[in-house]
């Protein structure tokens, strides 16, 4: 049987609970992934805090980013599917998929093969930050050759890729961090090019 992680109860970390379950099957529209790495981050500790954009059902499995090879499809998917290296594009409910397991089932229209030369880590750890930025950047604020873009949270993962995603545009970041809980003083102001 493949382990899951599952939580029965909201809270911190320490309801998550490593489970035995039965092997996935995928439905229709649906594939099972072998995962290789999973990624946790703000949206899964405001999940299982009872804090994200939807009201958790109990017991509930967990995870949004991962990468995996696909082993098997349901219904209605192509059949090419079967053996790929893919990474999952967060969009679907942790209601209804999770990733924090040892296998996992998800819609095909999260999956997304990622370059070969990335390790199943990179290939994790890829999608949220970036088209959380492209989505900002690109999409809503259509930053062009030669603009100044302050960019808040800098150093966070978003904050990185919004940096990089600007350069890959011609403008210009300025960086904006925060004094960070070691005491340390991390704030600052610096135009990066």
């Amino acid at each position: 049987m493949p382990r899951i992680v599952r939580f029965h109860a909201l809270g911190g970390p320490e309801n998550l609970r490593i489970e035995d379950a039965p092997s996935p099957v995928p439905g229709p529209g649906e594939v099972k992934l072998r995962m290789q790495a999973v990624g946790l981050n703000r949206a899964e500790s405001a999940y299982y805090h009872g804090q994200y954009l939807e009201e958790v059902r109990l017991p509930s499995k967990l995870g949004y980013e991962g990468a995996g090879i696909v082993e098997a499809v349901g219904e209605g998917i192509d059949r090419s599917w079967i053996g790929k290296k893919v990474s999952t594009v967060p969009g679907f409910s942790m209601n209804q998929y999770g990733l924090l397991g040892e296998e996992a089932v998800v819609p095909v229209s999260v999956l997304a093969e990622y370059p070969a030369r990335l390790s199943p880590v990179e290939g994790t750890s890829i999608w949220m930050k970036y088209l959380t930025a492209y989505g900002a950047l690109i999409e809503v604020a259509n930053v062009r050759k030669g603009e100044f873009v302050t960019i808040t949270a800098a150093s966070s993962s978003v904050g990185i890729a919004s940096i990089q995603m600007v350069k890959a545009e011609g403008g210009i970041s300025i960086a904006a961090t925060r004094r960070s809980t070691s005491g340390i003083d991390c704030s600052s102001w610096a135009p990066i090019m």
